[in-house]
């Protein structure tokens, strides 16, 4: 058999890891693999590479894909799933096994459903994906982020400033939440519980007042603005361009230099904001998100070999199990509002 591997999305740490597991189970099983680079695209434009032992060696430690990735929609493109097909009868290629978060899979899903033979692993650092507890390249987010906010702690402390940091996150605030309670943060604000700027300005200005003379502001990059006068009645994303990619994704940023402005506006505390951005994404895996990574590109393997498609490989407690596509992309997984009263707990 001759099983295809790519990876769609954003980059992520870990990535390579499950790569490299794929490769070693499969090539144990008697199997071809080949690479496909750029995610989808890859496949419309039969882009292949060769994967064996000599091109995944040393690749564990690594961050980013050695295949390369893209946020290609196969059903934006014409006749694509038509191609996905005929390109793989061309050839040779009899399964393919695509990692990659909510649209990646949510491609594979469609695929399966239409004869694909496809297995998924489940990807996102922002771990919004269902029918998992983790996905690789969470741990590592947290990490970093938690990393920065220790050192500007000290900072904050220093210039008695009240610093905003931003984290990615979408439409799911786990890394703000893991990383804001790691790093003992003053206020942590997801997309799951729209705020209010002035209570926002509220806890902080009591907890100055109270005899602290800096904070630490955790923000979601997704988070919504309730009812003021800088935002939509019911909320809205705070923007960075229109310009929205083929699965219909606007591009967020900037709710981390807004609220440090009405902040500083507001309260009269000097304010500064840091935006995390992609160096969530860069750099080695962590201990944790190469154990898993790795355990999923196994089993992802074994899933190709017993011939269960359509499934993808999941973290249950610490076992890992398979479980439908369809199940896994049926709906983000949001953040544990208990999870999040825990860190109210430390607000102000």
């Amino acid at each position: 058999m001759k099983i295809g591997v790519l990876t769609g999305g954003g980059d992520c740490p870990g990535l390579n890891a499950v790569i490299r597991a794929v490769v070693r189970k499969s090539l144990q099983n008697g199997h071809e693999v080949i690479g496909i680079r750029e995610g989808w695209r890859g496949i419309l434009e039969k882009n292949f590479m060769k994967l064996d032992r000599d091109s995944i060696s040393g690749i564990l430690h690594r961050g980013g894909t050695i295949l390369g990735t893209s946020r290609t929609n196969i059903y934006k493109e014409k006749d694509g799933e038509a191609r996905v097909k005929a390109n793989m009868a061309e050839n040779g290629i009899d399964a393919i096994v695509a990692i990659g978060g909510e649209d990646t899979l949510g491609i594979a899903s469609k695929l399966s459903k239409a004869g694909v033979k496809v297995v998924g692993v489940p990807k996102t650092i922002d771990n919004d994906l269902n029918a998992t507890d983790y996905t690789f390249g969470f741990d590592t987010a947290v990490n970093v982020a938690t990393e920065a906010i220790d050192r500007l702690h000290t900072t904050a402390e220093a210039h008695n400033r009240v610093i905003v940091v931003e984290v990615m996150g979408r439409h799911a605030g786990w890394i703000a939440v893991h990383s804001g309670m790691a790093g003992g943060a003053d206020m942590i604000l997801v997309p799951e519980k729209p705020f209010n700027i002035e209570e926002v300005c509220d806890v902080l200005t009591k907890r100055h007042s109270s005899g602290k003379n800096f904070s630490i502001v955790v923000v979601s990059e997704g988070a919504k603005l309730q009812t003021d006068d800088i935002a939509d009645k019911d909320g809205s994303f705070v923007l960075s361009s229109m310009k929205t990619d083929s699965f219909g994704h606007v591009r967020l940023g900037g709710i981390g230099n807004i609220l440090a402005e009405e902040i500083e506006k507001r309260t009269g505390f000097e304010t500064r904001a840091t935006v995390l951005g992609h160096i969530q994404r860069g750099g080695s895996p962590t201990a944790f998100d190469r154990v898993l990574a790795t355990r999923f590109g196994v089993f992802a393997a074994e899933l190709v070999e017993k011939g269960k498609f359509g499934y993808m490989a999941a973290l249950k407690g610490n076992e890992i199990v398979a479980v439908s596509l369809e199940q896994a992309v049926g709906e983000l997984k949001t953040i544990d509002m208990d999870l999040y009263k825990v860190a109210e707990t430390f607000f102000g």
